[in-house]
């Protein structure tokens, strides 16, 4: 789906130029209707977060344990955005255990920006790190949306600026309401009785699965593609997710059968 169903000059929030934002939030909702799949429903919402300057957008569920942002076994693996050297770099330093706005999120119910969590004086230097470098690759402001769940369980959106300006109220309360639609279409997704979870890998997933299916370990696809270890396992484990796999070995036969790669 075309971004451009979704842009609009910027302007500021008065007036019509709101009333046509409001707009823009009810045709998100009624489209999200319209999808079947977790990607393309991400996909819808990555277009939608566009008309804020949002250019990054990353979703992830986690456990009432799980400390990192990784898949939850019968979720969608983590969906984002985020661009590759950052998306790399958080995992293979593993910057999801330490990352403030998830710690913060699992005591904040409302959205919160980043700044507000940088300024904290709870927040450690680690944590702080992990926001600055965030904005060595583009991603300098933000805000996180957290969506609890009745069983502990809870996710996180993120939405990332390459401006420095703050995000204002109106526009935290439009992604809001959208990150919550989100999150309640793809619980939707998640029930086994619903609709089909998506199998689409990224072409790192591809790159990783295929070389597992061809009996090599972690640590030797990682000197072939020129990654960390942790940042194979990574993506293996997201393969895994979206195949629905207890293994890496049943991942790499199922994306085999389902003609993703082949050998």
């Amino acid at each position: 789906m075309s971004d451009q169903l979704f842009l609009l000059p910027r302007m500021n929030f008065p007036g019509a130029a709101g009333e046509a934002f409001a707009v823009e939030v009810a045709r998100f909702l009624d489209r999200t209707y319209g999808i079947e799949k977790p990607k393309q429903l991400f996909d819808l919402l990555s277009a939608f977060a566009l008309n804020f300057d949002c250019p990054w957008v990353a979703y992830g569920s986690l456990a009432r344990d799980q400390k990192g942002l990784k898949p939850v076994r019968g979720d969608p693996a983590v969906m984002l955005n985020y661009p590759d050297g950052w998306r790399e770099r958080y995992f293979e330093m593993g910057y999801d255990k330490v990352d403030p706005t998830i710690k913060r999120s699992r005591r904040r119910i409302g959205a919160f920006r980043w700044s507000e969590v940088y300024n904290d004086e709870s927040t450690t230097e680690d944590e702080r790190r992990v926001l600055d470098e965030a904005a060595t690759f583009g991603l300098r402001s933000g805000i996180s949306v957290p969506l609890h769940g009745p069983d502990g369980s809870f996710a996180i959106m993120n939405f990332a600026q390459a401006g420095d300006g703050e995000f204002r109220n109106r526009t935290i309360a439009y992604l809001q309401l959208a990150a919550l639609h989100f999150h309640l279409r793809v619980a939707e997704f998640a029930d086994p009785k619903g609709v089909e979870s998506t199998s689409t890998l990224s072409s790192r997933e591809k790159e990783c699965i295929l070389w597992t299916a061809k009996g090599k370990s972690s640590w030797e696809i990682g000197k072939i593609l020129g990654i960390s270890v942790n940042t194979v396992n990574f993506h293996i484990k997201n393969v895994m997710g979206k195949m629905d796999a207890n293994s890496r070995i049943t991942a790499a036969i199922e994306v085999l059968k389902r003609g993703i790669v082949e050998l």
